[in-house]
């Protein structure tokens, strides 16, 4: 995907979000650091837009959270602070949002770390790309590109903000 299909892919998402919540009111986006947070951000301001009214975004580091220790940033026992998060999620949609939707270990992670917090009326998941492969039973609600890869593929996703380029790629692992 270059920019362009980046682009297209957040607004597509952002209007099947309005869709299925009958609107903004109520969403709080979530964005798993990095890139997620950097997607959540963008499609808070384009909701903002279309719906003529501020979306909160809060970025969300769900390290603490992993269940696999040799996740990068790992850190056993730590509580995880995430103090985006209100105290009170109640009447709540979260929103999370992530780059790339592989195992499902990290939306699960991202679960946890909103659940240690307090409990919305609904969590969905919104992801750039969808590559499968999944270890856990999770979906995402919203999908930008469903991108079939092998596991020795690595899709790499690259954000402005953090990488100075938007642009989506797959690249062989090499053992």
């Amino acid at each position: 995907m270059d920019a362009d299909a980046m682009r297209r892919a957040l607004a597509r998402i952002c209007y099947e979000i309005i869709e299925r919540n009958h609107g903004a009111r109520y969403l709080l986006l979530a964005g798993v650091r990095t890139r997620g947070a950097h997607l959540a951000r963008r499609m808070a301001d384009r909701l903002a837009e279309i719906e003529d009214s501020p979306v909160p975004v809060v970025d969300l580091d769900v390290r603490a959270y992993r269940d696999d220790r040799d996740a990068p940033g790992y850190r056993a026992g730590f509580p995880g602070p995430n103090p985006g998060l209100p105290a009170d999620l109640a009447g709540t949609t979260v929103v999370l949002v992530d780059d790339v939707l592989y195992t499902g270990r990290t939306t699960r992670a991202a679960i946890d770390a909103i659940l240690a917090v307090g409990r919305p009326s609904a969590v969905q998941l919104a992801v750039l790309v969808d590559r499968g492969h999944r270890e856990l039973p999770i979906r995402a609600d919203f999908v930008g590109k469903n991108l079939p890869t092998s596991t020795e593929e690595v899709v790499a996703v690259r954000v402005q903000e953090a990488d100075g380029g938007d642009r989506v790629t797959i690249r062989k692992v090499l053992r």
